[in-house]
């Protein structure tokens, strides 16, 4: 089995609907550290497993410097942008969010 791993900071802004009161229910932003994890039993006629620049193209061009909410389906929570973000990139199986110090949200396949 080949594995890739891509690190990945973006800036966006989002604001989530919670049915009790929050701050987060106020627009503002993090700076976002994202970790794509990629496998494949065997490598493209390129030699990869999936395309560095192809993630870096579905994470950060797509979400850096964005709000998140006209982006992301439903509620944009950390969870919910790790398990699009893994939807969107091949061969991924895990994706880890984390939008402030200590608070890291992972989705896995």
């Amino acid at each position: 089995m080949y594995y890739v791993e891509k690190h990945i900071e973006i800036s966006a802004a989002h604001r989530l609907d919670l049915p009790y009161e929050s701050k987060c229910t106020r627009m503002h932003g993090h700076n976002w550290l994202i970790t794509v994890y990629c496998k494949a039993e065997q490598l493209d006629e390129n030699g990869m497993v999936t395309d560095f620049s192809l993630i870096k193209q579905v994470v950060q061009e797509k979400l850096d410097h964005q709000v998140l909410n006209d982006i992301i389906p439903g509620n944009p929570t950390a969870e919910n942008i790790a398990f699009r973000i893994c939807q969107n990139v091949p061969n991924c199986y895990k994706v880890s969010v984390q939008e402030s110090e200590g608070n890291i949200a992972i989705y896995e396949v």
